[in-house]
């Protein structure tokens, strides 16, 4: 077996991740250089996150073209689907986060208040730091990386090894001690599985997109929960009550709770059942459930 060519003569899958990686680290690199060459004084005002999502793009584009994939099969088709599958899963996530969050109420484990000198303005704002961080993440776990392994592992080997590396690269976020960092890695590596199908019976990554921004604001920005360990200042400030952590994920967030892992589950067995908006979208745009080539 050649090590890097499959049977067809092609460079392997696993190797084509490899590239896009090696691509990637070269665009960060060019961000942080800009950034550091950027004045001191206007530092803060560059756009960082948005910039690695032009480096995720860039790279994503150059393997598809090494490759002479159209860039639509990467899942990017701004039409009017599009923006309809980015509406809808907006509004998914942030009703799943909400429901996660009801009842975490519902158990008496917390309960909200509004936070004096937040404004719409703000909440307005944070949508475009949390869109960037959505189309970030999901470029990088359900994009060209995650589309490869598709190819050669097959989707369930695909949506394992991607929901353990979603997990794993969260445990040095602040908050994942102790019993968080049990709840905390099954949430996250149940939001890949739940993610992955969203590109799963879509064929496009709007709908993850949509799902992780809708998920993350209302989390961060409307519920003033931290959203995977980070702090946010939201439109409500949470109040914890004497109960075990698990019920409301404390510090860390929601993603470390029991009420997110029922959520998620039950998302998940949706998303299994539900075949797309067309037919034929359950076999995916990387190919057949179960094919794969190689790795």
């Amino acid at each position: 077996m050649q090590p890097l060519l499959d049977a067809e003569g092609r460079l392997r899958n696993g190797w084509r991740v490899l590239g896009f990686l090696g691509l990637f680290l070269m665009a960060g690199l060019a961000v942080s250089l800009l950034t550091h060459l950027w004045p001191r004084a206007l530092r803060p005002y560059v756009p960082t996150k948005w910039l690695m999502v032009v480096g995720a793009l860039a790279a994503s584009w150059l393997c598809l073209h090494l490759e002479d994939r159209p860039w639509a099969s990467l899942g990017l088709r701004f039409n009017g689907a599009f923006l309809r599958d980015l509406a809808l899963g907006t509004l998914g996530g942030a009703a799943l986060i909400g429901a996660a969050a009801a009842l975490a109420a519902g158990a008496g484990a917390v309960h909200w208040v509004r936070t004096p000198g937040v404004s719409a303005g703000d909440l307005g704002a944070a949508v475009s730091l949390f869109l960037a961080v959505a189309a970030f993440e999901e470029l990088l776990f359900r994009g060209y990386p995650f589309q490869r392994a598709v190819d050669g592992l097959g989707f369930t080997g695909a949506q394992i090894v991607f929901a353990l590396l979603f997990a794993f690269l969260h445990w040095s976020n602040p908050g994942m001690t102790g019993a968080s960092v049990a709840w905390g890695t099954l949430n996250i590596a149940l939001a890949a599985v739940l993610l992955g199908l969203c590109w799963r019976r879509t064929g496009s990554l709007a709908l993850p997109i949509g799902v992780h921004l809708g998920w993350n604001w209302t989390q961060g920005s409307l519920l003033g929960l931290g959203v995977s360990g980070t702090a946010s200042q939201g439109w409500l400030t949470p109040l914890f009550h004497a109960r075990p952590v698990w019920l409301s994920g404390g510090t860390f967030g929601l993603e470390a709770s029991l009420p997110c892992a029922l959520v998620c589950s039950a998302a998940i067995l949706f998303l299994w059942r539900w075949k797309g908006w067309e037919a034929g979208l359950d076999e995916g745009p990387s190919g057949g459930a179960s094919t794969a080539s190689g790795f």
